[in-house]
Formats: C-alpha cells, structure tokens, sequence
C-alpha cells in the first residue's frame, strides 16, 4: 500500500512540474506569433547590448535559434521548457520550441535565455531538417563574458554550432542545453 502511495506521489509530482512548465510559455493565445517575435528582438538585443563581441558571430551567422525565455525547475527530477524563432538574415523563418528532462540532484528553479548560432550551412540544414533536433553533449559554448572576444577566437570559429547562454536568474547553479530537444512548431499550435 505504502509502494502504491509512493508511486502516485510521484506521478502527481511529475505531472505537476510538467504542467507548470508547459503553462511557461513565451507566448500563448491571440497574436502568439507576433509577442514571440517581439521577445525575440528584445532577446537579440540583450545580447548585443550586454555581450557586443556576440555581433560579430551573430552577423555572419548562417541562422541563429533565439530562445528568449526557458524555465527549468528541479526536485531530483526536473524539466525545462521554452519557445523561440530561428532566423536567417534577420528574418523569422521557423517558430520551436525546446524540452529538457534531468534526473538528478538538482533542486530549484531558473529562467534563462539562450542562442544556437549556426556557422555553417550544413549545421543549419541538419538542424531545419530533424524531426526533433537534440542539443549534444559535446556543443561548444561561447561565455558570454564583458571583455571575451566571441567569435573572434579560432576555437568557436571552428565549430558548426555554438551556444550561448545569459540572462539567468534563479535557484539554480549552472544552465546547459545538454539534451535539449528542439521541434518546429506552428504558430496556431501554440
């Protein structure tokens, strides 16, 4: 009985968490398109305004994945869950959203905003042509540091995609997009 009781704690904790991340959304109802590509510009310029160095990268990007907004919550299991726009040359040209799932130690909570900048064309296709895109373990992360020349380092010249993390607030140490998983969405779906 004890097991049983056990086991629906913690689906209704996981169903819970899972609620509340999915009710995070950047933008949700009427005009959601257009509130999304408005957080998006102000993402964008954060970034620039904060980060200078990040211009560079971002203006000889092939396409850049702007995520404004993603909450994570933890309790020993956790999720993260957000929305935003891929352009290229400026211009939106797909809406995705992003899922994380951890099993581990962490507790709290934190929201961050992040970038995939795609430094070549083949990163891009891959990236536009996958059902369901996931962030490796392996991905090169640009800090985004006062001072760091972003990408003028040959280290992340080099790499098809980098991230960029910044932005966060919260009870959490450390953001990763490690197992993140991307998937094209339309906008009357959210």
């Amino acid at each position: 009985m004890l097991n049983d009781f056990r086991i629906s704690r913690r689906a209704l904790f996981v169903g819970g968490a899972a609620a509340l991340l999915a009710g995070c959304s950047n933008a949700v109802g009427q005009n959601a398109a257009a509130r999304l590509d408005a957080r998006v510009n102000e993402t964008k310029n954060f970034l620039l305004q904060n980060y200078p160095d990040a211009g560079g990268m971002i203006q000889s990007a092939k396409g850049v994945l702007y995520m404004p907004l993603m909450t994570e919550a933890a309790f020993g299991i956790g999720g993260a869950y957000g929305q935003g726009a891929l352009r290229i040359n400026d211009a939106t040209v797909d809406y995705y959203s992003a899922t994380q799932a951890s099993v581990g130690l962490a507790i709290g909570a934190q929201q961050y905003a992040h970038v995939l900048i795609f430094q070549t064309d083949e990163a891009l296709s891959n990236f536009r042509a996958a059902p369901g895109w996931v962030a490796e373990a392996g991905a090169y992360y640009a800090l985004p540091a006062r001072g760091v020349s972003l990408g003028a380092d040959t280290i992340s010249a080099q790499q098809p995609v980098v991230a960029m993390i910044f932005g966060q607030s919260g009870l959490m140490a450390g953001a990763t997009i490690a197992g993140t998983k991307y998937t094209r969405i339309i906008p009357s779906s959210f």
